[in-house]
């Protein structure tokens, strides 16, 4: 594994209290290297969301620790945390998840302008251009096909200039050509970004494709594979 770049260690999350109480993760160990490639597989219920919440940073854990660029998460205040995550962490959610009313453009420029660190007027059009869409630029979410509006979900999250990226389900509202062209296209960004990736699925081929798979059930780890 390369530099490590974020861990779950002892990592329990549970929903309600007493006999109600629902376990999300049970006591998960993970570590993730800078530039990692990592697919998360299991059933609906498994926990696979919840880790990329946790992750992310987005759910707190009941116990255990989360490790982001070597600091606990936990550690810092709800400010710090949410700061961290556009400068470092960003999502493709599955359905894209776009701002409706904003167009391609705006949409990107919209998570742009977030980090601070770029010039929102410039960066969203190279981006939409580099995932295929610089003709699409002001067309808004409902014009675009479910593979473009997932294209341009890529390109708002690497205007966040990710470290890391968290894809929940991101071929799951695609059909099946459609979905290897999008998860072709995530693969050559990281290959020439270098951020790691964390990709959630419960299809078995999709997973195939990553150089680790992590395999969850009722929110354990249950089976680890990674390359000789």
């Amino acid at each position: 594994m390369s530099e490590l770049l974020a861990a779950c260690r002892d990592v329990t999350v549970r929903y309600g209290e007493g006999a109600s109480a629902v376990v999300a993760l049970d006591r998960l160990e993970l570590g993730l290297g800078a530039r990692d490639s990592l697919a998360l597989l299991g059933r609906s219920g498994s926990g696979k969301t919840t880790l990329l919440h946790v992750l992310g940073g987005i759910v707190e854990p009941t116990t255990g620790i989360v490790e982001w660029r070597g600091e606990q998460l936990a550690s810092t205040d709800a400010w710090a945390r949410r700061r961290s995550r556009p400068r470092g962490i960003a999502y493709v959610f599955q359905g894209a998840n776009l701002l409706p009313h904003f167009t391609a453009f705006e949409n990107v420029a919209f998570a742009a302008a977030q980090t601070g660190d770029v010039d929102p007027a410039l960066v969203p059009e190279a981006l939409l251009q580099m995932v295929g869409l610089g003709a699409k630029l002001d067309f808004l979410p409902g014009e675009l096909s479910g593979g473009e509006a997932q294209r341009v979900a890529i390109a708002r999250a690497l205007a966040q200039i990710p470290e890391l990226l968290l894809c929940d389900e991101p071929t799951g509202h695609l059909d099946s050509d459609t979905g290897e062209r999008v998860l072709d296209l995530i693969e050559a960004l990281r290959r020439e970004f270098g951020f790691a990736l964390v990709v959630a699925t419960h299809d078995v081929d999709v997973a195939a494709r990553f150089d680790r798979r992590l395999e969850l059930h009722d929110g354990r780890l249950v089976r680890e594979e990674q390359p000789a």
